[in-house]
C-alpha cells in the first residue's frame, strides 16, 4: 500500500520502519527539517536496539520518502497515519495543538484530492476527540464528509520503549475504532497478518483503550512497589511473593474481577486490606494507593445510594442482600450498607434474597446483620414478584434466572430499575433502566 505517516516521533518512526520493511511505500511527513534530514541520511533520531538497522534498511530500499509537504503526502497515499504527540499541559490536560494542526493540514490536502482516503489516528487522545474535534476539523478544511468522501478511524498502538519492534510484530491485539466497514477492511488488509486477534470496535472505545491500558500499567507498578515496601519491612522476599501472585492466572492475572459492577464486600477483602494497612502503619510504611482502596469503594457505594435518593421516590425494592450472588454471607455486604442508608433516610424498603433465610443465619453472619439492621425480618419478602409490585424503584443486586424472569415479566413503565449486576437483555424489561456505571 501507499501510506503517509504524519509525525515522525517514536510511534511514527517505528511504524515507518516496520511498514517499509513489510513492503509498503511510505511517505513520512514532519515539520522538523533536522529530523527530515536525519531520515534522508538513513539514520533515526530514536535510540533503541534494532532501530538504526530497521530505518537504514527501509531508506536504502527506496520505499521511504520524507517531506514537510502534507499535500504531497496525502495525494500520494491511500492511508494517512497520524502519530503526532499529545503531551500534557501544566494543568494535566492534553495539548492537542499538534494534532489539530495536522488535522487542518489533512483537510486542506483532501480538498484537492478526488479519490478516497483513510485517516487513522494513532495519537493517544481522550474519548470524543476524534468524532468531536478531528472529524469536524477535517471536514471543515476539506469541504468533504467523513464516511462518504473519506474515512476516519482510531488505531491505538501498544509499543513499549526499548522493545518497540518486537511489540509491533507481536501485539496483544490489533484494535480499530470505526463505524466504517471500508476502513476496517483496509486496515485488516494491512495488519491482518500479525499473530493476534483483529478487533473492530466503537471509535470512543478505541480512544479510551490506550488511556485505560496505560493507567492499568501504572496501577500494577504502584501495587507491586507498595507490596514490596511492606514485605521488605516484615522480612519477606517481595519478588518471591509477587512471582507467586502472577502464577495465578485464574483470579489474579486474568479477566476475574475486571467487570464493572457494585462495590466489594464480604469476609475477606475488607478485613485483609485493613490488616495490611495496620501492619504497614505499625512498621512506618506508607502505602497511599492501597490506603485509598476502601475510600474509593465507599464512593462507589455512595454513588449507587445517591442515584436512588435523587429519584425522589419512597418505595424501594432491594433485590439481593448478601455480598455475593449464590451465598448467604452478609458480612460487610455493600447491599446491607445500602439498606441501612435507605432505612435511615426513612424510605419504605422491601428486600428479597432467595439465599438469605434469617432462621438459618448463625455466628458472625447473624451478629453482623442483627447489629446492622435489627428489624430486618419485617423488611424481607419471600417473593420477588411481591417486591416488584410494591416498589417504585427496584435496585437489582442479583441476576439469577428466577430474578431475571420476574424482572422481564413484572416490571412497570413508571418504575426506575437501577442495575448493579449488568442485567442481560435489559430491553426486555419495562420501566426506566439505569446501569450503575454503564
Amino acid at each position: 500500500m501507499n501510506i503517509s505517516i504524519f509525525g515522525l516521533g517514536y510511534v511514527g518512526t517505528v511504524s515507518l520502519g516496520c511498514l517499509a520493511r513489510d513492503g509498503h511505500q511510505i511517505i513520512g511527513v514532519d515539520v522538523d527539517p533536522l529530523k527530515l534530514e536525519i531520515f534522508r541520511q538513513g539514520r533515526t533520531p530514536i535510540i533503541e536496539e534494532g532501530m538504526q538497522e530497521l530505518i537504514g534498511a527501509a531508506v536504502s530500499s527506496g520505499r521511504v520518502e520524507v517531506t514537510d509537504d502534507a499535500v504531497h503526502g496525502v495525494h500520494n497515499s491511500d492511508i494517512s497515519f497520524v502519530c503526532v504527540g499529545t503531551p500534557a499541559r501544566e494543568n494535566g490536560s492534553q495539548d492537542l495543538s499538534h494534532l489539530l494542526r495536522a488535522s487542518e493540514q489533512l483537510g486542506a490536502a483532501l480538498r484537492s484530492k478526488n479519490s478516497h482516503h483513510l485517516v487513522v489516528i494513532r495519537s493517544t487522545v481522550f474519548p470524543g476527540t476524534v468524532d468531536g474535534m478531528i472529524g469536524p476539523l477535517i471536514e471543515k478544511h476539506s469541504g468533504k464528509l467523513a464516511g462518504r468522501d473519506f474515512d476516519l478511524c482510531v488505531q491505538p498502538e501498544f509499543l513499549r520503549e526499548g522493545s518497540s519492534i518486537k511489540d509491533y510484530d507481536q501485539p496483544p491485539y490489533t484494535v480499530v475504532g470505526t463505524e466504517s466497514e471500508r476502513a476496517a477492511a483496509m486496515l485488516r488488509a494491512l495488519f491482518g497478518h500479525l499473530p493476534c486477534e483483529f478487533i473492530v470496535t466503537a471509535t470512543r472505545t478505541a480512544e479510551a483503550l490506550k488511556c485505560c491500558n496505560n493507567i492499568f500499567h501504572a496501577l500494577k507498578i504502584t501495587y507491586a512497589n507498595e507490596i514490596a515496601r511492606l514485605t521488605q519491612a516484615v522480612g519477606v522476599d517481595s519478588h518471591a511473593v509477587l512471582d507467586l501472585v502472577c502464577r495465578d492466572t485464574r483470579l489474579n492475572i486474568s479477566r476475574a474481577y475486571m467487570k464493572p459492577g457494585f462495590a466489594f464486600g464480604g469476609s475477606c477483602l475488607p478485613k485483609d486490606l485493613r490488616a495490611v494497612l495496620y501492619a504497614a502503619k505499625s512498621h512506618d510504611v506508607s502505602l497511599p494507593m492501597l490506603a485509598a482502596i476502601m475510600p474509593s469503594n465507599r464512593v462507589h457505594l455512595e454513588h449507587a445510594i445517591d442515584t436512588v435518593l435523587k429519584a425522589g421516590k419512597r418505595a424501594v425494592g432491594l433485590i439481593g442482600l448478601s455480598f455475593k450472588s449464590g451465598t448467604d454471607d452478609l458480612r460487610e455486604s455493600p447491599l446491607v450498607a445500602m439498606a441501612e442508608q435507605f432505612i435511615g433516610k426513612g424510605l419504605d424498603l422491601c428486600i428479597y434474597d432467595p439465599e438469605v433465610h434469617l432462621s438459618r443465619l448463625v455466628g458472625a453472619n447473624r451478629r453482623f446483620i442483627e447489629g446492622s439492621i435489627p428489624h430486618i425480618a419485617s423488611l424481607m419478602t419471600e417473593s420477588c414478584t411481591t417486591l416488584l409490585q410494591r416498589s417504585e424503584i427496584v435496585v437489582v443486586g442479583l441476576n439469577d434466572r428466577e430474578v431475571l424472569d420476574a424482572l422481564y415479566r413484572h416490571t412497570r413503565d413508571e418504575q426506575l430499575i437501577l442495575d448493579l449486576v449488568k442485567i442481560p437483555e435489559p430491553d426486555k424489561m419495562r420501566g426506566r433502566y439505569q446501569g450503575l456505571c454503564w
